[in-house]
């Protein structure tokens, strides 16, 4: 394990981007983790991907950036949980990140409502301005991806993702970026986008870190009651048996799909979607005959938590 070592904390956009591009000069890869903060041992494990994203020497950048865009003003981004010192001893404490990238804003604020997202839905950035002006209007959508599962409750979210991603990416100019598989439609909307708009950037997907009783580590957890967190676990319990299950035989979606809605509702869960695609189109399936994920979003108290398992009954 390297030695503690404090990373540079970076705040001005210009400033990172010259700060990548000295790396570069220097030979070293620039590997980026963007994250939303309150990290736990599941952001720490896309760190160790990204020290090892290739043979050179990585220099590593974190993100900290609470993107307001992909939060509709119904959900969590006043409550969403931070501690920023924390987080630096947590990063100090790899001894492999390079910097911080910590902007307090990467939108221009005007005084204008802007365009709204599919169905008229807004952001928490558009709720904030008023009638004309000259705020920020540029969006970035992945049109097919987005929708469905995540794309259908939170109508801003990816257009959001997408966005912000962008953004990091123009500013930080990175090699390689790292993100989570639990949020594994987001991960595929930005593996799309990066191919699409043709960005020379390796998109690495790394794999749900869990907590030792199954529950997928997640930033919100820390909102759930005792009482509620344990009824969660019945989310990764679920997923686990219907991966047993169909490597015995039983690929039959909507009963796969029933037994998950069902073992959920019974433990107290609100059920926002269980949906079984294909692993790289997100198309559903009826029946599962290749590589396909069951995706999972539920409510559990005021917390929604999202969980998946990768299937392929080929293996």
């Amino acid at each position: 394990m390297a030695a503690p070592r404090e990373p540079e904390v970076i705040r001005d956009k210009a400033a990172m981007r010259a700060w990548s591009r000295r790396r570069r000069a220097e030979g070293k890869t620039v590997a980026v983790v963007p994250t939303m903060g309150y990290l736990h041992q599941g952001h720490l494990s896309l760190i160790s991907a990204a020290a090892a994203a290739s043979a050179d020497p990585v220099a590593i950048v974190i993100t900290i950036y609470v993107n307001p865009s992909q939060f509709a003003p119904s959900e969590d981004l006043a409550t969403y949980p931070s501690d920023f010192a924390g987080d630096l001893r947590k990063l100090a404490s790899t001894g492999v990140v390079d910097a911080v990238f910590n902007p307090p804003d990467l939108y221009v604020r005007g005084a204008g409502r802007r365009g709204a997202a599919s169905g008229g839905a807004i952001s928490c950035l558009e709720e904030e301005e008023e009638e004309a002006g000259d705020g920020h209007e540029t969006w970035v959508r992945v049109e097919r991806l987005e929708k469905g599962m995540c794309g259908a409750s939170r109508p801003v979210f990816f257009r959001g993702v997408a966005t912000i991603v962008s953004k990091l990416f123009n500013i930080i100019e990175p090699d390689v970026a790292v993100f989570g598989k639990k949020d594994y439609q987001q991960w595929r909307v930005i593996c799309r986008m990066v191919r699409d708009l043709d960005f020379a950037i390796e998109i690495i997907g790394s794999e749900i870190v869990r907590e030792a009783d199954g529950l997928a580590m997640s930033s919100r957890n820390v909102l759930l009651s005792r009482e509620e967190r344990e009824k969660a676990l019945s989310i990764s319990r679920s997923l686990v048996d219907a991966r047993t299950g169909a490597l015995k035989g039983n690929t039959d979606c909507k009963q796969i799909k029933n037994k998950i809605v069902q073992t959920l509702t019974e433990t107290g869960g609100q059920v926002d979607y269980v949906e079984i695609v294909e692993q790289e189109s997100l198309v559903p399936v009826e029946q599962i005959n290749g590589p396909v994920v069951i995706c999972v979003a539920a409510w559990f108290g005021k917390v929604r938590l999202i969980d998946n398992i990768e299937i392929d009954t080929r293996s």
